[in-house]
């Protein structure tokens, strides 16, 4: 499936194979890498997988959504497990979309764990 992807929607994801402690089989993933890389076709593309094992006071390595639109259960974005996929890895259109100010929140999370902030 080949589309215009959007920072900030997630989609359904083929991450198998997979190897240890990676997040594998079918899953929702959270787009985070920039618009001016997905508005020009970049053949691939940085995401956060989601899981339904749902973790209280995870953060920063987790943020939760709950269910909406075709995002049938409440999730963690797991955001220690970012990783580049091959746009072909992609499988649907959106599920849902995220707020600004949850991308945010995201954002910082993902600072925190990259050693960009303290």
């Amino acid at each position: 499936m080949q589309m215009g992807f959007k920072r900030g929607d997630v989609h359904l994801v083929n991450f198998n194979p997979s190897k240890g402690t990676e997040a594998g089989k079918i899953r929702p993933a959270l787009i985070v890498q920039c618009n001016d890389l997905n508005d020009v076709g970049h053949p691939s593309t940085l995401v956060l997988p989601l899981t339904t094992q749902v973790h209280a006071n995870a953060q920063p390595l987790r943020f939760n959504l709950a269910a909406r639109e075709a995002l049938n259960k409440s999730s963690d974005v797991m955001i220690d497990q970012a990783r580049a996929i091959d746009n072909r890895r992609i499988t649907s259109e959106p599920l849902t979309s995220l707020s600004e100010g949850e991308m945010e929140t995201i954002e910082r999370y993902m600072k925190i764990i990259l050693g960009f902030e303290q």
